[in-house]
Parts: structure tokens; sequence; C-alpha cells
């Protein structure tokens, strides 16, 4: 996972001179995602993410972020069904948000609403929900897309703060996953980063009764008990998959 983008191939601002026409189907195809093996994820989404994702942190780019992983291969992403569906019931923000993003001025003050022209469901059939109506004005679809990008913008400040304060605090411990399928075959995932409950309990009393009081506690313990979704990833290797 090096790229805050991953599955952005083609990405342009949206507008009325270039987009009038277009319409875009989102949520039928997740074709997309095939080569995923772990998705960025905001501490908004711990609560419903943890029970069916292993949620762990790396570091990316020199930023300590948490991530949903997806499978213990690279390129390999178990939640994807044969059909191309999303086989938990979750779906995590960074899809939702997908094929928009938004792109920050240089200054970081200013965002600029873009789409990804590459998104299979984007089209100047009619398919799905317009972009603009007949006046040339955004669709209310496109208007709740930028309440939507607005609050993840929001969210991943809040997320970026939370990993800032569990790395000055060093409770994070370096962790690998290695295990043999039935061909014998060793798979490892390295590189996670998870919160070691020893060091997390040898905080001053001070510190963990303010992790408390904000909730950053209950999204550390929703990390670790994510980590019991690493059972789904050991029935696909049983599988010899």
């Amino acid at each position: 996972m090096s790229t805050q983008l991953l599955i952005y191939e083609n990405v342009v601002p949206l507008s009325k001179q270039r987009h009038a026409d277009w319409s875009v189907e989102v949520g039928k195809s997740f074709g997309f995602t095939r080569d995923l093996n772990a998705l960025p994820l905001l501490v908004a989404e711990f609560g419903p993410a943890h029970r069916e994702y292993p949620i762990v942190f790396r570091k990316v780019n020199e930023q300590i972020q948490p991530a949903c992983l997806l499978g213990m291969r690279e390129k390999e992403n178990l939640y994807l069904t044969d059909s191309e569906g999303w086989s938990a019931e979750y779906l995590p923000a960074f899809l939702r948000r997908y094929p928009f993003v938004f792109a920050r001025s240089q200054d970081g003050k200013t965002f600029t609403l873009c789409i990804d022209e590459a998104h299979p469901g984007f089209n100047q059939e009619g398919d799905g929900e317009r972009l603009f109506d007949q006046d040339g004005e955004p669709t209310p679809y496109v208007k709740n897309v930028l309440s939507f990008l607005q609050n993840f913008q929001a969210d991943q400040a809040r997320t970026q703060a939370f990993c800032r304060k569990l790395d000055e605090l060093e409770v994070f411990e370096a962790k690998n996953a290695i295990w043999n399928n039935p061909k014998g075959e060793k798979v490892a995932l390295t590189g996670m980063l998870c919160v070691d409950r020893k060091k997390l309990t040898s905080l001053p009393p001070k510190v963990l009764a303010g992790m408390i009081e904000s909730g950053e506690m209950d999204l550390i313990y929703a990390h670790l008990w994510s980590l019991h979704n690493f059972e789904r990833f050991k029935e696909g290797l049983s599988r010899g998959g």
C-alpha cells in the first residue's frame, strides 16, 4: 500500500464543460479492487470494520496510517467474490467515495472535486446517477458526494492525529504473520504495526484515563479485537488459494 490513490487511474477535475452528459453507476462491481490486499481506514470506521477485517497500522510515506487487510498475499483480495461483489457487510469509506476524490492545492487551502474517468461505471448512456442537470448545475447526487468527501477529509485529520499520538506514546510493535498452506507454500505478511498490550498498560494512569475519556481506548481495543479476523485468511490459505 504505497499510495493513498491505489485504485485511481485517470483523475480529472469534475466540470460541466467536460462531464455535462456523463453519469456514474457505483456499487455493482468491485473488480477494480482485485489487486488490493489492504485499504486505508479512518478511525471513525473502526467500530463497524473491526467485526469483519483485521485492522493494523502501516508506515506510508513516513506517516503511520491504519489499514484494513483484505488478504495475505500481494494482490490478493479475499473479500472480492467470483461475481465481483463484496462479501463483507461493511464497505470501507475509501471504496464508498470512489470514483470521486479531492485534489488539494499546493497551499493546502483549496480542494477540488475530481473523478476517475477510468471507473467502469462512468458512462454517457444515462446509467446510474447523472453528474449535472439540464442547466449545467451539479445534481443532488454530486452535492451529496461533496458532503461525504468533506466529512471524509475531517475524519482523515482525526485519524492522523490519533496515529501521531500512538506513535509518540511508543505503543506500537512491529508484527509479521507467517503461515503455511496445504501445498507447503509459506505465506508471509510483513510491515504491520500493532498496539502492544504491555506497552499500553505501562502508560501512566493519567494518560490512560485521558484515552478512556476521549474514546481513544475504544479505538485501540477495536483494533486489537479485529486481529481475530486473521482466521478468515487462514481459511483462504487452507483452501490452497
